[in-house]
């Protein structure tokens, strides 16, 4: 396939509106885009099958069958968008030069015509091995379409296509949502003696937060991400201006690095909320955790990796950076379901910005390599 019609395929991509409805209420969903990756891969001859994995909202899975006896490969890219606030004709994709530019460009409807022109190329190359596309749902939220993928479907080795500028990605931070609540006693503004205010007592937590922030970024752990960290993300709590405040609640994320696990993280959340009971004998709060998503690594030394690493190189014509990513990824599901991870893709700028655009030659690059990775690891 030329530039030129890889091109067209991402500007039909970003055509389609595909914002996730979980993040803005009455958001398309992936329903129009997954029918159209389906009857694409279709006509490419591809096996495909589509898996709704809420209602409305489905991932497309398309294999490029082997002949057999091979290793099979995974080449995963989420359907879904963030909002387009602020945005100008954010599904009017424009180009300028080598940059394509409208909601999803980069994050990641590029990716996602990189990987199956690839994949429909590998079928015309009789590999022994499987190459399995995977356009999958709710990755900007929830990741409810990699979370069901997984439970049925196995891969030798994957690569998550997010964008890293052709460099080559072996890890990430995860995260930890956490809810503090403190608690005090309702009164009237005027009558001290009965009151406790809860928001002020929450004001111990939020001081902590801060230490411990402190303490954790001046210690990194991690050679490519550094330290983890921990924010207050959201707070509220009281009745009306004349009353003691019987409760507040915060909300924080703590971002983690290989190495550090949920529970290592509640117990330094404790550990401060304990630190202020001890210092304040009218200080009561509880601790839920929420959402967890793990950090995730894969060796540098995998073979998924290497080959990745040694294709980028030729294609591009230089040694790529080996980089980790702040963000996180559908790759630590997958890694998490015992299959080898690596994250690769085009670069380009204004992920959840209002101005997002796709370095074009960095896609057909991608997809070159992608192909080139096939051929060498399916046999």
């Amino acid at each position: 396939m030329a530039v030129s019609e890889l091109t067209e395929l991402v500007r039909d991509l970003v055509a389609i509106d595909s914002v996730n409805p979980d993040l803005v209420p009455g958001g398309a969903g992936e329903g129009r885009i997954a029918r159209f990756v389906a009857a694409w891969l279709e006509r490419a001859g591809l096996e495909v099958t589509v898996d709704e994995v809420a209602p409305g909202r489905p991932n497309v899975i398309g294999v490029a069958r082997g002949s057999g006896g091979g290793r099979s490969l995974m080449l995963n890219a989420h359907m879904d968008t963030v909002g387009v606030a602020g945005m100008e004709r954010p599904f009017e994709p424009r180009v300028e030069g080598q940059r394509l530019y409208g909601r999803g460009a980069v994050d990641m409807k590029g990716s996602l015509a990189a990987l199956i022109v690839a994949a429909a190329r590998a079928r015309q190359l009789g590999l022994r091995g499987d190459v399995i596309v995977t356009a999958v749902a709710d990755e900007e939220y929830a990741s409810l379409g990699t979370q069901a993928l997984v439970r049925r479907w196995r891969a030798d080795a994957a690569i998550v296509t997010e964008p890293t500028a052709l460099d080559v990605c072996i890890c990430h931070k995860g995260f930890i949502w956490f809810e503090v609540e403190t608690a005090g006693v309702a009164a009237h503004g005027s009558r001290p003696d009965l009151g406790v205010d809860a928001i002020a007592k929450m004001g111990r937590v939020l001081t902590g937060l801060e230490a411990l922030d402190r303490s954790l970024r001046a210690a990194p752990s991690h050679p490519l991400l550094g330290s983890g960290s921990v924010h207050a993300s959201l707070i509220e709590g009281g009745q009306e201006l004349s009353s003691y405040p019987e409760r507040c609640r915060l909300s924080l994320e703590r971002r983690t690095v290989p190495g550090e696990t949920p529970e290592m993280a509640e117990a330094q959340i404790r550990a401060l909320l304990d630190a202020a009971a001890s210092a304040d004998p009218a200080f009561a709060a509880t601790l839920t955790m929420g959402l967890v998503r793990e950090a995730y690594e894969v060796a540098e030394d995998e073979p998924i990796v290497q080959i990745v690493r040694r294709w980028a190189a030729a294609v591009r014509g230089s040694e790529p950076a080996i980089v980790g990513q702040t963000g996180w990824m559908d790759s630590a599901l997958l890694g998490a379901a015992g299959i080898p991870t690596v994250i690769f893709g085009p670069g380009g700028e204004g992920l959840h910005a209002a101005v997002e655009w796709v370095d074009l030659d960095q896609v057909e690059r991608c997809s070159e390599v992608l192909l080139e990775v096939a051929r060498e690891f399916c046999g």
